[in-house]
């Protein structure tokens, strides 16, 4: 399989080591995966502003740029979800959008990967970001019922060492959102002290999930509160002994 990697921007612009840990983990699992330099942005911040259609020229940049791949993994799932779930209803005769899978999904159900090399012996609390539970199918919404999974917590198992926690309130909102953050500031902190409260309540040292922009979100609140614990994607976890 021929698989494309798009590395959204807040990646690329803060969050680089998980490009690489992501790079890193599929060449190790013998993908034939490469990196299009001329890949952009999604389109994904300029449509949740309102500006849909004129996010189309991103849209069809992606889709000129991957079209040829197998699979494009990425990242993020709020990426990964705006693109398979909104590319379709921007540009009509779109082919990408079903060959895209958050990493976590690419790993846990295209690869089936079954054992990995690393070990991280610390306790981490997983963050279940909302695309990736009620989009993308990352994990089981608590609000159904039914049989109760989470492919984060099933492929970090696999990692010697490890002890994984969930908070209590395993799927509720961090507060981020994207312009959410933005309009509804004050809302969106209160969310995020509640929801560092709960992983910290875990005892964990680390918290991690497979989306850099509440991570991020987490990680400011905690350090401008002075709360001592670590953050880490979760592909950089899987990929520790790389």
């Amino acid at each position: 399989m021929k698989v494309g990697l798009f590395i959204p921007c807040y990646v690329d612009a803060l969050y680089p080591q998980v490009g690489v840990a992501t790079s890193k983990l599929l060449h190790y699992l013998g993908v034939d995966v490469t990196y299009p330099p001329r890949q952009t942005c999604c389109g994904q911040p300029m449509a949740n502003a309102g500006f849909e259609r004129m996010s189309r020229p991103l849209v069809e940049k992606f889709e000129k740029v991957f079209k040829d791949f197998d699979y494009v993994v990425i990242p993020s799932v709020s990426c990964s979800a705006f693109i398979r779930f909104n590319y379709p209803k921007i540009l009509s005769n779109c082919t990408v959008s079903e060959k895209v899978y958050d990493v976590v999904e690419f790993l846990h159900d295209i690869l089936r990967v079954t054992a990995l090399p690393g070990k991280f012996p610390h306790v981490v609390s997983v963050h279940n970001s909302c695309h990736g539970v009620r989009e993308l199918g990352l994990s089981s919404p608590t609000e159904l019922s039914g049989p109760r999974f989470n492919k984060i917590v099933d492929l970090l198992n696999l990692v010697s060492g490890i002890t994984v926690k969930e908070p209590e309130r395993s799927d509720e909102c961090c507060g981020f959102g994207g312009m959410f953050a933005v309009e509804e500031p004050d809302v969106s902190k209160r969310m995020g002290e509640d929801k560092l409260a709960d992983h910290i309540a875990t005892g964990a040292e680390y918290i991690t999930g497979p989306d850099c922009s509440c991570l991020m979100h987490l990680q400011g609140i905690a350090q401008k509160e002075h709360k001592n614990i670590k953050f880490k994607h979760v592909v950089e976890i899987l990929a520790a002994g790389l």
